[in-house]
């Protein structure tokens, strides 16, 4: 009688010490998931908008050393989404700018005011990233601090020790006549949580972009350099989609 209740309290303990492991685990795991699928949404931002304005302006610079001095301007360090193709390809060019409102009553104004709706959106889009890639941060440091506290809860090895006494009580030992300590150690590395990567390693950190104001003097002296550099076919196919003719 003594065994059975000795072994129903030992399945009790184990099964306690077991579900909070693996409640805890599972908790860590869905927060690592959604974590990632965060960092999938959010980098539609980056995608799908930033990099278009980014791309747009390219083209519109057209010249590598304009491009570059643009990016100095703003202080983005890489050329983010840059490809020299781009500013070579009249069909990309087209696709790129199609549905891009013009505005502006002759060509190189419509130039320039391209070139700072572009810039514009890009300044709002870029806020918006640097928003959730903040909330991404504060997501990564949470798992960090949950996957710490698992650890310091949950030693693998003294759970499998404390464990496999409770399988035979007449030992004291813990883990004398168990399980090889290799193997422990296998078993502890294969169960181990890994802390999700730094943020930056996964998305680009961008930074806070000046509004177009700040940089409109610079910015009119490097579109000036960059006009004449267009020929007839970029301006007619992609500029002159205005309602005014008289820009022909």
């Amino acid at each position: 009688m003594k065994t059975n209740i000795q072994d129903v309290l030992a399945y009790e303990l184990k099964k306690e010490i077991a579900d909070r492991y693996f409640g805890f685990r599972k908790l860590i795991e869905e927060d690592k998931l959604g974590l990632v699928e965060k960092i999938r949404q959010y980098s539609f931002i980056l995608e799908k908008r930033i990099s278009f304005d980014l791309i747009r302006i390219y083209i519109l610079l057209k010249d590598e050393a304009l491009i570059q001095s643009f990016l100095d301007l703003v202080s983005i360090e890489e050329r983010l989404f840059y490809d020299a193709f781009l500013t070579h390809s009249q069909p990309i060019q087209e696709r790129v700018f199609e549905g891009v409102r013009m505005r502006g009553l002759t060509r190189f104004n419509c130039f320039c005011n391209l070139v700072e709706d572009c810039y514009e959106r890009l300044v709002f889009h870029t806020d918006r990233y640097r928003e959730k890639f903040d909330e991404l941060i504060q997501s990564q440091a949470t798992i960090d601090a949950e996957i710490k506290l698992f650890h310091r809860q949950n030693d693998f090895g003294s759970i499998m020790g404390f464990l496999h006494s409770l399988g035979d009580p007449g030992r004291s030992g813990g883990m004398e006549g168990g399980m090889e300590v290799g193997l422990l150690q296998e078993l502890e590395k294969k169960m181990d949580i890994a802390a999700p990567p730094p943020i930056e390693h996964v998305l680009p950190l961008i930074p806070q972009l000046p509004p177009y104001h700040a940089v409109a003097k610079e910015m009119k002296r490097l579109l000036k350099e960059a006009y004449p550099l267009h020929d007839e076919i970029f301006l007619d196919t992609v500029i002159a989609r205005s309602a005014f003719p008289l820009w022909r």
